[in-house]
C-alpha cells in the first residue's frame, strides 16, 4: 500500500475509488462467467469434432488403397476454394466462426471413373471441413482463454488488492481525522478554560 494523505480530501477519493472498483467487479465476475462457459462449449465442440475427424479418417482407410490402383489426382476436388468465416462477439471478445467451406465442381467422365470415386471425394471433403473446423475451434479456444486470463487477473485485483486497500485507507484516515477532531476539541477546552480564568483574573 503506497503512503496515503491523511486528509478529508484523500478520504473522498479512496471512498469515490471503493465505490468504482464495487460498481466494475459485479461486470467482471459476470464477464469471467461468460468466458468460462463459452471455453466449456468449445472444449465439447472440439471432442466433438476429433471424433467425427477420427471415423472419418477409419471409413477413408477402409478404401484409400483404391486410390492407388489408377493414377487419378483428386487433390484438386478436395482442397477448399474458398472459407467462408464470420465474427462472434462473447463478453466483448471477437472470436472466428467457421461459416462455409467451398470446394471446386466436379468435372471428371462419370464412365471412366469407378463408382467409389464419388463417394471417396463426398469423405475427403468431410474430412477437410472437419479439419477446418478443428483450426476455427482451437483459435476460438486460444482467444478466450487469454481473455479469460487477463478478466481473472482483473477481478483478483479489485478483489484481492484495490478493494481491501481502499478499505484500509479509508480505515486509517477516518482514525487520524477523528483524533484530529478529537485533540481539536480538548485543545478547543483548554483554551477556552485559560481565557475564562484570565478574564477572572482581569475582573478581580
Amino acid at each position: 500500500m503506497g503512503k496515503i494523505k491523511l486528509t478529508k480530501g484523500e478520504l473522498k477519493k479512496q471512498r469515490d475509488a471503493l465505490t468504482q472498483f464495487r460498481r466494475y467487479l459485479p461486470t467482471l465476475q459476470l464477464k469471467k462467467q461468460q468466458l468460462q462457459m463459452k471455453i466449456r462449449d468449445v472444449q465439447e465442440a472440439l471432442i466433438g469434432v476429433d471424433a467425427r475427424a477420427r471415423a472419418l479418417e477409419a471409413d477413408i482407410h477402409r478404401w484409400s488403397g483404391l486410390l492407388g490402383e489408377r493414377e487419378m489426382d483428386l487433390e484438386g476436388f478436395v482442397v477448399p476454394t474458398k472459407i467462408v468465416m464470420d465474427q462472434q462477439n462473447v463478453a466483448g471478445t471477437t472470436i472466428p466462426v467457421l461459416k462455409d467451406v467451398m470446394f471446386a465442381d466436379v468435372e471428371y467422365d462419370f464412365y471412366a471413373m469407378p463408382v467409389w470415386v464419388d463417394r471417396a471425394l463426398e469423405a475427403l471433403r468431410a474430412f477437410m471441413r472437419v479439419s477446418c473446423e478443428r483450426v476455427v475451434l482451437v483459435e476460438q479456444a486460444k482467444r478466450l482463454e487469454r481473455e479469460l486470463r487477463i478478466t481473472s487477473q482483473r477481478v483478483n485485483l479489485f478483489e484481492k488488492v484495490k478493494i481491501p486497500e481502499c478499505l484500509e485507507n479509508i480505515r486509517v484516515i477516518r482514525i487520524y481525522l477523528g483524533d484530529q477532531q478529537a485533540n481539536a476539541v480538548g485543545i478547543g477546552k483548554v483554551a477556552k478554560k485559560k481565557l475564562e480564568y484570565a478574564e477572572a483574573l482581569a475582573a478581580v
